[in-house]
């Protein structure tokens, strides 16, 4: 009896443990009417935004434009940028900064690259000239591989550290070739040297006949990614088909299960897998079914806005609205809605200046008002 009594014990709780696995968290609606001012509002889709220390703003134009924008006065298009494949989702995607840029005048953007039989994400760095209003030393830290002529998926969101260079690189429309194959560009977190070289410290550096310079795989399209130095953390978000957006910390060497595990289905309504959990794949953090659309990600470190302090914010495309997360050690515990009907979010970010900028698809960048 005691053996039937056990058996019982660990089939309930197998079956709490897939219940608990399958319920969302709940989205908690915040009212509040925050208030929102447009800064520029010649920007069409505001992909990638950073702010430099004197206040200006980097923005990135998916048709393949780099603006240097300044409160109160006309946008200055930059010149100096590589050739650019803006086609479907490709084209001028994120822009980061050195974190010594003070001194170097050094960026990093993201952006699609076209080679002998599709294109693929790329990422370059390069100095910001202000005074002839133009990019130069222009060098590629990464050239994505690969034969897609796909349209979608080519991930591109930046996060950098004192360190090291995190972008993503989306599935490339690929997901039966690429995300669960480490001698293949896509679906994947890559981790580079400021310099663009590749840490000795990657996980997969060691291995033969395997990309060295990724550092997480299994990925659909990431289009969020933060790092937190103060937790030693990176965390990302991605979309998955039609249901299935994930939340992900990003640990090394770690596999995120696209597509073999999801909690989505094909855009028709087909299944793509009928598992959600597999030995040896990570279990997002969070997932959102209906999908949201997530896009852009930033953690809220500044005291103009004290009630999000610690907190991650990120934008969904599909709904208009933003989303904040409260996270506890490696857990997500609480999602809160907030701005709803602000518009399709392109990207999220937390200026020098303290102030909280959104990207919206169609209208602009907006400056969130304390």
């Amino acid at each position: 009896m005691k053996y039937w009594h056990q058996l019982l014990f660990i089939y309930l709780s197998l079956i709490a443990t897939s219940i608990q696995a399958m319920q969302p968290l709940p989205l908690i609606e915040d009212k509040t009417p925050y208030k929102t001012e447009i800064i520029w509002s010649d920007i069409k889709i505001p992909w990638g935004m950073v702010q430099l220390p004197n206040g200006k703003i980097l923005a990135t134009e998916r048709s393949g434009k780099l603006w240097l924008l300044t409160e109160g006065k006309p946008s200055i298009e930059l010149t100096g940028l590589p050739k650019i494949d803006d086609n479907g989702q490709g084209g001028l995607l994120d822009i980061a900064l050195h974190p010594d840029f003070a001194k170097n005048q050094l960026i990093f953007f993201t952006y699609s690259s076209k080679n002998a039989t599709g294109s693929n994400t790329a990422l370059m760095r390069a100095k910001l000239d202000t005074k002839n209003n133009q990019l130069i030393e222009q060098k590629n830290l990464y050239l994505g591989t690969g034969d897609s002529n796909k349209r979608q998926h080519y991930g591109s969101r930046i996060a950098i550290t004192d360190e090291f260079i995190y972008f993503s690189m989306g599935d490339r429309g690929q997901r039966d070739k690429n995300p669960q194959n480490l001698s293949l560009d896509g679906g994947k977190i890559y981790r580079l040297n400021l310099d663009g070289s590749i840490p000795t410290s990657n996980p997969f550096y060691q291995q033969a006949n395997v990309i060295k310079a990724i550092f997480s795989y299994g990925h659909r399209n990431p289009q969020g990614l933060i790092t937190l130095p103060s937790r030693n953390q990176v965390w990302s978000h991605e979309h998955g088909p039609r249901g299935g957006d994930e939340v992900n910390l990003i640990e090394s060497g770690k596999n995120y299960g696209w597509p073999v595990i999801g909690y989505g289905v094909n855009y028709i309504g087909t299944n793509y897998t009928d598992i959600t959990e597999k030995k040896g794949m990570e279990q997002p953090k969070l997932y959102w079914d209906p999908s949201i659309a997530p896009s852009g990600m930033a953690y809220i470190s500044s005291n103009k806005y004290p009630q999000w302090q610690g907190k991650i914010l990120l934008g969904s495309m599909k709904f208009g609205h933003l989303v904040l997360l409260e996270i506890n050690n490696k857990s997500i515990v609480k999602q809160t809605k907030l701005l709803d009907g602000i518009g399709r979010v392109r990207n999220v970010i937390q200026g020098s200046d303290g102030y909280i900028y959104v990207g919206i698809d169609g209208k602009g960048i907006l400056r969130l008002i304390p």
